[in-house]
């Protein structure tokens, strides 16, 4: 017990936050600063620039938005809790044993079954191994989910 940790520390990924997300800014920043220096030239080097420019900045963009599949996993996360608990107020039994037979698309679509469908549905999900789309297609009572981001 001794061992244990006493605090949650953040998760950080070493290649994301201190190697590919710094060396983006800097080479953003540069090409940026050479290219507003040769702005407005018709020659080569300014269309080279503007290139390297528009890169590094596509490239700073697209791990900013990386964010997004943080926050997707997440909720994954969160809608996994969800369907446990709902379905063990509804049933009175843990959803975990069914859980391992299902998938997490399976389980994400579940979410949007009414609490009275809910438990006959998981069966038949795992049964007849439905699809995410084959649950949806059988669900009467939709319960729709507008806070996913």
């Amino acid at each position: 017990m001794a061992n244990q940790p006493t605090k949650n520390t953040p998760m950080l990924y070493p290649w994301h936050h201190f190697v590919l997300l710094p060396a983006a800014l800097v080479v953003a920043a540069y090409a940026i600063r050479r290219y507003l220096g040769v702005a407005g030239n018709n020659d080569e080097v300014s269309r080279l620039w503007f290139t390297v420019m528009l890169l590094a900045v596509i490239g700073l963009g697209a791990l900013v938005m990386l964010r997004q599949h943080y926050a997707l996993t997440l909720q994954d996360r969160l809608i996994r809790l969800e369907v446990r608990q709902r379905y063990f107020e509804v049933t009175g039994q843990s959803f975990r044993p069914l859980e391992a037979q299902l998938q997490l698309s399976q389980i994400l679509a579940l979410r949007f079954a009414g609490d009275e469908e809910l438990p006959g549905l998981v069966q038949v999900a795992i049964r007849e191994k439905l699809a995410s789309k084959g649950i949806q297609a059988r669900i009467q009572q939709f319960q729709f989910d507008t806070m996913r981001v």
